[in-house]
């Protein structure tokens, strides 16, 4: 069995006294915390699988909070965010969680609030790591079907009968029957209903029907 995962909380803040205070709540609550300086710093850690999140301070000596979530969202790299500031304003709030943060809190904040949004920004993490597993379980389904039961799949998906899809490409309906079935099993669909909604959460663009 694999052992449980301990989520980590990344601290990033220029004030070594606030960085050590985060670290110590984290770890007072059995999580595990790692803290940086710089932005920088936080980049060049060795990366991880685990369930995780970000406590970042507002201003920073080399890039802004601000300019630094923007800057992760460029390269792709989704970590939700609590952001903790002594010179917040509302302007600046409303820009953090418009573009994804978590919670956006003012110096000095109650240590509960922290501990309660760095729960929250976990979870939100959780489950987006279940969701792209998922995905890329079912894009490891959708890569081993033959490339004709993949045009099968999604003339099916688009509503088609078997006879208009063996109309379509040029084959019997008893031919079309099979890699239906084929596609079915390959994609470990139980119904029609639930084959279109894993080409839904595959992002898959169906054919145009003529």
């Amino acid at each position: 069995m694999k052992p449980a995962t301990v989520p980590t909380v990344f601290i990033i803040d220029d004030d070594r006294g606030m960085r050590q205070a985060v670290q110590d709540l984290v770890e007072s609550v059995g999580l595990r915390a790692e803290s940086f300086g710089t932005g920088q710093e936080f980049l060049s850690r060795q990366p991880s699988s685990d369930p995780s999140c970000l406590v970042l301070d507002v201003r920073l000596p080399q890039m802004s909070g601000l300019d630094f979530q923007r800057w992760l969202t460029e390269i792709g790299m989704q970590i939700p965010i609590i952001f903790i500031t002594a010179h917040g304003d509302v302007p600046m709030s409303v820009r953090a969680l418009k573009s994804g943060a978590v919670e956006f809190l003012t110096k000095p904040f109650r240590d509960q609030d922290l501990l309660d949004a760095i729960q929250q920004a976990l979870q939100r993490d959780r489950a987006a790591r279940e969701q792209q597993a998922e995905v890329n379980e079912l894009h490891g389904r959708h890569q081993a079907l033959t490339a004709r039961e993949r045009q099968v799949m999604g003339l099916v998906v688009s509503g088609m009968q078997n006879k208009q899809i063996a109309s379509e490409i040029g084959v019997s309906e008893a031919t079309v029957k099979i890699h239906r079935g084929n596609v079915m099993q390959k994609m470990q669909a139980e119904s029609l209903i639930e084959l279109v909604r894993i080409t839904d959460k595959l992002k898959l663009v169906l054919p145009k029907l003529r």
